[in-house]
């Protein structure tokens, strides 16, 4: 049963990533579908512990039959994923309706999902049935999501394809029940081996079944490949270029959003001589900016998948201006690039609209400020911020201001030209406030352009939205967008949501933090109720046994979250950077469990001590919540490995609990093994999705963690 574990530990997790980015790129990016669809993985999981708990002696060949459909439905899902939008009749480049959505993630994870809960409870029932314990299959599956997580790591570094990587997720799943006991089962380990002989020789034909696929929603497709930001895809149609990042559209050829946006931001200085670009190049900025004759330009490009991808699909002019002699290209992100950065005159930021942790950190007052230690005096940042041209929503109101007061805590001077695009520019120096200033610089550089011209210039200076704008934004009472608080993150999520329900932009989740709206009673009750709670548990100790499992996986998820966060928002994101962070939560889950279970084990006769070992564990919850908020607060966390210690100290305590639960007081270890492992899932979804759509968003990291701490030390009266 060994090996069954670690096979359940690896293809869970391998299966979840595979899903998790089809789905990403079936909803155009939108990284919230991340967080409902973890959400739902683990609620099937939990379910799939559920299921069959009064079975205590599953058989070898159901373990077989579990196997095998896991395998089968793991590509199957990604066909359906990738079909969505056709089944369900949907329009090219817009959202399926809210409940369509919800519906295809609904069915798409739940085979994977309850199979991986099913396999786990069978598969522990079969090895505490010969004497051993739950928290050592517990930790032993933990160790299989290790090698799960560093697989998925390391695909994506050798450029395997997510579609290749299912269909090896489904070979290692309908491969392993040759390896398991034979009691009768000759005929499944044939099935076996002819399913995995079939696996192996689809593997080689998945770059033209994965190419067929994608051209279902791209029909005009020449290329397309996934990177570890994204899957990118490239259309061409009687010339005119178009490329996908997750299948929205990043720019294309014959637009002119690359003209609007450099010549607004560089004519607003005298002479823009160095300049710095970070993304956005081979949308044409660096090809823009090169018209006024500056001496240098940095351009900095976070994705070289990308880059190497598209560039021979570009315009020779795009091509050519990447090439110049002037245009110096650097791979790497862009915060990590300005601290080693010179100083320029201008710096333009083409990333994407802060609509996920990945760009917000790009938005933040922390930023901004890396941007005006790399400004000479009366230097210009400019970058842009996509809305609606006439009326803005009260969430793309709140999300603009939010931005908007970031910027002015750190520049003086702020000039917004309000559009379907708004061109921002900040300066320590005045701004020009007129456009006679800027068109005569237009006329002077000589600069041909199809869209800027004088008379449009003059009418984004005078039309009635540049004085109200400005007016909204200094009026409106919006927290500044920081890296430990990044409430961008909320208000794109409010304004996604507003797509389909429109009242829901209405909604201002960050009012509950205000005393004048909700007042003191309410989070005071809300804090009183859970330590009350936790001591009415004590009468009745399965119940206290659950809920001990579900808050401490409740917690080592918020923490889980709040650490990559973190991390994401320092060092920016490389998957495989994410991909040792997960794995450092899973080894700490193994290493917690079987710990734990030596300790308590070693202590069978005296219950006594074994309590104590309990406060320990929520001792050490508390310690590390404190050292968190602290560390959150100042800023300090210094890199990969201070980080994945502490993820892996968050999965040490988590399994350490599950561990304590399962052992103490505990005579028949197949009865706690639904209702613990399904209560660890429930807690890590409901953590999941309270830290990433509430506690973060609305609370920030640091009063996140402060809420963890509290909650923690609650339950020292469920030991």
């Amino acid at each position: 049963m060994i090996v069954s574990l670690i096979v359940i530990g690896l293809i869970s997790i391998l299966g979840q990533v595979v899903l998790l980015r089809e789905l990403n790129v079936a909803f155009y990016g939108v990284e919230l579908i991340y967080l409902i669809a973890l959400g739902i993985w683990l609620f099937w999981t939990a379910v799939g512990a559920l299921i069959l708990r009064r079975t205590y002696f599953p058989t070898h060949n159901m373990m077989a039959l579990l196997f095998f459909a896991f395998g089968i439905f793991l590509p199957l899902d990604v066909a359906f994923i990738r079909a969505s939008r056709l089944l369900f009749g949907g329009v090219p480049g817009a959202y399926l309706p809210f409940l369509h959505q919800f519906m295809v993630t609904v069915v798409a994870l739940l085979p994977a999902g309850i199979l991986s809960g099913l396999l786990f409870q069978c598969a522990a029932k079969l090895y505490v049935a010969k004497g051993r314990t739950l928290a050592v299959a517990y930790g032993i599956e933990s160790a299989g999501g290790v090698a799960g997580g560093l697989f998925a790591t390391l695909f994506i570094v050798w450029g395997v394809q997510n579609f290749a990587i299912a269909f090896a997720c489904g070979l290692a799943a309908v491969i392993t029940p040759v390896f398991l006991e034979r009691d009768g089962l000759s005929l499944l380990h044939r099935a076996s081996m002819v399913f995995a002989g079939l696996f192996v020789l689809l593997l080689f034909s998945t770059p033209f079944i994965d190419r067929l696929m994608t051209a279902w929603n791209h029909p005009n497709l020449a290329e397309t490949k996934d990177s570890p930001y994204g899957r990118i895809t490239v259309t061409s149609l009687k010339g005119q270029v178009s490329v996908f990042e997750n299948d929205a559209l990043a720019f294309e050829t014959e637009g002119t959003e690359a003209e609007y946006f450099c010549h607004l931001a560089a004519l607003q200085h005298p002479n823009p001589a160095r300049v710095l670009i970070l993304g956005g190049g081979i949308e044409g900025i660096a090809r823009e900016m090169l018209k006024h004759a500056p001496e240098r330009i940095d351009y900095v490009e976070i994705n070289p998948v990308m880059m190497d991808m598209v560039m021979g699909y570009l315009p020779d002019n795009i091509q050519k201006s990447i090439r110049e002699p002037k245009v110096h290209l650097t791979f790497a992100d862009p915060r990590q690039f300005l601290k080693r950065s010179g100083s320029y005159d201008l710096i333009l930021v083409g990333m994407p609209e802060p609509a996920s942790g990945q760009s917000n950190r790009f938005y933040t007052r922390e930023f901004f400020e890396q941007c005006a230690a790399g400004l000479n005096p009366g230097g210009i940042l400019g970058f842009r911020l996509r809305s609606a041209e006439n009326l803005w929503t009260p969430p793309l109101t709140r999300r603009t201001a939010s931005i908007y007061r970031a910027l002015e805590s750190v520049f003086p001077e702020v000039l917004f030209l309000p559009g379907a695009t708004n061109i921002v520019t900040a300066s320590r120096e005045p701004l020009p406030g007129k456009p006679e200033i800027l068109s005569e610089r237009l006329h002077n550089r000589k600069i041909a352009t199809r869209h800027i011209s004088s008379d449009y210039i003059r009418y984004l200076f005078t039309n009635d939205r540049f004085a109200e704008i400005k007016n909204v934004l200094k009026s409106h009472p919006a927290a500044p967008n920081t890296d430990v608080r990044p409430v961008c993150y909320q208000y794109t999520f409010m304004i996604w949501l507003s797509k389909f329900f429109p009242r829901a932009s209405l909604i201002d989740f960050s009012s509950l933090t205000d005393k004048r709206e909700t007042g003191p009673l309410l989070p005071l009750l809300l804090w009183l109720s859970l330590p009350v709670i936790f001591f009415m548990s004590r009468f009745r100790p399965a119940f206290r046994r659950v809920l001990l499992v579900a808050v401490a996986g409740f917690i080592g998820m918020v923490l889980e979250t709040v650490f990559i966060l973190h991390y994401q928002v320092k060092h920016g994101v490389l998957y495989q950077d994410i991909g040792i962070l997960l794995m450092s939560f899973m080894a700490g889950l193994a290493a917690g469990s079987i710990t734990v279970n030596k300790v308590i084990n070693r202590l069978i006769d005296r219950p006594g001590r074994i309590r104590w070992y309990g406060i320990g564990l929520i001792s050490g919850f508390c310690l590390l919540c404190v050292v968190t908020a602290t560390k959150t607060t100042m800023s300090t966390f210094t890199g990969l490995a201070q980080t994945a210690g502490f993820l892996a100290s968050a999965g040490f305590l988590v399994a350490g609990v599950f561990a304590y639960a399962s052992l103490h007081e505990i005579h028949d270890q197949k009865e706690v093994i639904s209702p613990l492992y399904a209560a660890d899932i429930f807690g890590g979804c409901l953590g999941s999705l309270a830290a990433s759509l509430f506690l973060i968003p609305v609370l920030g990291l640091d009063v996140a963690t402060r809420g963890m701490l509290l909650l923690a030390v609650f339950s020292f009266f469920l030991v």
